[in-house]
This record gives C-alpha cells, sequence and structure tokens, in this order.
C-alpha cells in the first residue's frame, strides 16, 4: 500500500504514461485559509470509455499485465474520502484524462505529501519523452516548471546528465521548499 501522496502521484502519472500520454500536468494544492489538499493530474493519452472508468474503483480490475489487481485508485479513494474529501476521474476515450483528489490538510488520517521533489525528478528524468508540467502551490505562493523550456536551453543534453541532474533536483526542491517555508517566493512565471 502506499502511504505518501506523492507515490500515489507518481502511480498515477505512470498510468498516464502507459495510456501514450504526450502531456502530463500535475497540481498540487495547499489551501490552509479553507483545510484543504488537492491534487490533480491531467492528460491527454488514450482515455477511458465510460465502462473502465465506472469499474476503476473496483481493486480487482486492472488494465496492468505486472499484477492482478489496480489498488491505487481505490485507496487513494478510500483515503481521500477518510479525509472528509473525495476524488473524481473525467475521462474521453482519445482525448485524456483528468483525476482530481481532495482531502482535509488537516486531517489527522490524511498521508504525508511525502517526497513531492523526488517525484517530479524521477517523472522528469525517467520519461523524457513526456512534456511535464508541475505546479505545487500553498495559498499565495506558488512554484511552476514547465519542462519545454528547459529541454529547448539544453538542446539534446540528457536530463539524466550528472550536473543538469544535480542542477534539476536543486531547483525542484529549493522551489517546494520555498513555497512550503514563510518566505517570499516568486516562480517562473512570477506568479
Amino acid at each position: 500500500m502506499l502511504r505518501e501522496l506523492s507515490l500515489h502521484i507518481l502511480d498515477i502519472a505512470e498510468n498516464s504514461v502507459q495510456a501514450k500520454a504526450k502531456n502530463i500536468q500535475i497540481e498540487v494544492l495547499e489551501d490552509t485559509i479553507n483545510d484543504r489538499l488537492k491534487i490533480i493530474i491531467q492528460d491527454d493519452g488514450c482515455g477511458m470509455t465510460r465502462e473502465k472508468l465506472a469499474n476503476l474503483s473496483d481493486p480487482f480490475i486492472t488494465s496492468r499485465s505486472t499484477r492482478k489487481v489496480g489498488l491505487g485508485i481505490p485507496f487513494l479513494k478510500e483515503a481521500a474520502e477518510a479525509c472528509n474529501g473525495s476524488l473524481n476521474i473525467d475521462s474521453t476515450k482519445g482525448k485524456g484524462t483528468r483525476l482530481e483528489v481532495e482531502f482535509q490538510r488537516s486531517h489527522i488520517d490524511r498521508m504525508p505529501l511525502g517526497d513531492l521533489a523526488g517525484t517530479f525528478l524521477s517523472l522528469l528524468v525517467g520519461y523524457p519523452d513526456v512534456h511535464w508540467i508541475f505546479s505545487y502551490q500553498k495559498d499565495q505562493k506558488k512554484f511552476y516548471l514547465d519542462d519545454r523550456e528547459l529541454k529547448k536551453e539544453l538542446s539534446g543534453i540528457p536530463l539524466s546528465d550528472a550536473t543538469i541532474l544535480a542542477f534539476l533536483r536543486k531547483t525542484i526542491e529549493n522551489g517546494i521548499s520555498a513555497v512550503g517555508s514563510d518566505e517570499i517566493f516568486i516562480s517562473e512565471r512570477g506568479v
């Protein structure tokens, strides 16, 4: 069982990659005033039929061939509902999928966010052919990373290059840390 929200994000994003998504956006939104934590993952993959979408919460139905049960979505849905939240998935065959999960941020049973920076970095480096957009927002502060400009600037240098990897790790960790702290932080977008 996945015990951190960042691991659920990783699992769902990898499902998006397997669904042949070329563009995947991941947003993590913390609203301390309204006591909410929301995660949105949106892709342009192959999407799902209504029947498959209806069965998505069944742990004994999975499209993966590496395991016989699909526990990620059912556990995440159960965890959200146990924390005064919800999980919603919209999908259109041939157009993509949008998953939104929400929790009461302060709920005692809410899973920790976990290593969000490590998750973003793993996806960025592990799937370099995907266009990734990551954002982490806490109230009015936001860290935003669109890898399109980064890849353009690198012009063919692999993201797994040791120097690039160290730079990416530091950039993502510092961005997320600054948003989570009481410091003033302005993202690359100026928001």
